[in-house]
């Protein structure tokens, strides 16, 4: 390819609709995309140390990547205390004279490009291209100045770094996924502080499992699965007390079920407010993934048995867990009538609307 395009940012983190811009620039633009992660991104600061984002991004080029795809570390190594554009524009100019230069700019930073250092300068060197971006007015007389152009791509989907780093989106690469749970960043930061390391486990594990399933059985959203098993136990941090009075408070139509019912409602209150869960599939599935209900959802069922079968539970579950690879909702009906027998056994008390109206619609 004789063409190049620059593609900054802060990458914090890589996701997949930065990985879909680029595969589009590439084949568009007929060009080989650079990646350039910023070392210090001026409008904002990052959650992650730089060699982190590196990490993330090398890891997401490798399992996600493409041929035509390369990372320059220009900006990371480079020891000014600001990086400008233009300087990173001019280091390319240099390394590559006889290459044709893009670069690839956010749609929400294209009003903003008069203000950057040098504009002209930038557009000497190399053609400005921007993707659009639904909510983002384009202000025409800075397209018609500095001859941008608009890359004819509008698949990128409804992400970003900040959707990925509150957990309103997990549309990354599983890579880049597991790096952020491994390290603990970001949302998982944020849940590591509200439950204890033993009930995190519980929920990295129900979360996986949920993904597995969900993607098996080709469900419209696999990570809404993972979302929802991550977050279905976060109430469990809360004290008997402070769960009774929040009920109270809160959920005062359900102050009379069991108390082990209590943490599924508190969770997806917690779910909205404090992460900005806006799913409702999701929110259901956290809702009701201790007592069940009538009607569930397919991320309902899928997120209750993974919670009652998840290989940390110190029994051998490996018959549901196969079953339910196999067949979701069949899986499902195995793990609820076996949860039915524990659940009688161990005495808790299950004679509660949302679980007899469970029983009666699907073990009858």
């Amino acid at each position: 390819m004789e063409a190049i395009v620059i593609y900054g940012g802060s990458f914090d983190p890589i996701h997949n609709g930065h990985l879909r811009i680029a595969r589009a620039a590439s084949m568009l633009l007929n060009a080989d995309v650079v990646f350039v992660p910023a070392k210090g991104p001026r409008w904002k600061e990052p959650d992650t140390t730089p060699e982190q984002r590196l990490a993330m991004l090398k890891a997401a080029l490798k399992k996600e990547g493409s041929p035509s795809f390369s990372i320059d570390t220009f900006e990371m190594r480079d020891k000014a205390e600001v990086n400008y554009t233009i300087d990173t524009i001019r280091h390319f100019a240099l390394k590559y004279k006889r290459r044709k230069l893009y670069l690839l700019i956010g749609a929400d930073q294209v009003n903003a490009f008069p203000k950057w250092k040098d504009p002209d300068l930038i557009c000497r060197l190399a053609t400005p291209v921007y993707v659009s971006r639904p909510g983002v007015e384009i202000d025409d007389s800075v397209l018609a100045r500095y001859s941008m152009m608009r890359l004819d791509y509008d698949k990128s989907g409804d992400v970003s770094s900040s959707k990925v780093r509150s957990l309103q989106s997990l549309d990354i690469p599983s890579c880049v996924k597991d790096y952020i749970v491994t390290n603990k960043l970001y949302f998982m930061k944020k849940i590591e502080g509200m439950i204890s390391p033993h009930r995190l486990a519980h929920s990295v594990s129900v979360a996986e499992l949920a993904y597995f399933i969900a993607k098996k059985a080709k469900l419209e959203n696999a990570d809404a699965a993972y979302i929802a098993g991550l977050l279905h136990d976060i109430a469990k941090g809360m004290s008997k007390e402070q769960q009774t009075e929040a009920m109270k408070k809160l959920f005062p139509e359900f102050e009379s079920f069991p108390p082990w019912t209590y943490h599924q409602f508190l969770g997806a209150h917690i779910a909205e407010t404090e992460f900005g869960i806006e799913d409702r599939a999701v929110l259901d599935a956290i809702l009701y993934h201790a007592t069940g209900r009538a009607r569930m959802t397919p991320l309902g069922k899928v997120v209750y048995a993974s919670d009652k079968i998840e290989p940390l539970r110190g029994y051998d579950s490996n018959d549901m867990i196969s079953e339910c690879l196999k067949d979701y909702y069949l899986g499902f009906l195995y793990v609820l009538r076996e949860n039915k027998k524990y659940l009688e056994n161990k005495g808790y008390q299950v004679d509660n609307p949302l679980t007899r109206a469970c029983y009666d619609q699907y073990l009858r």
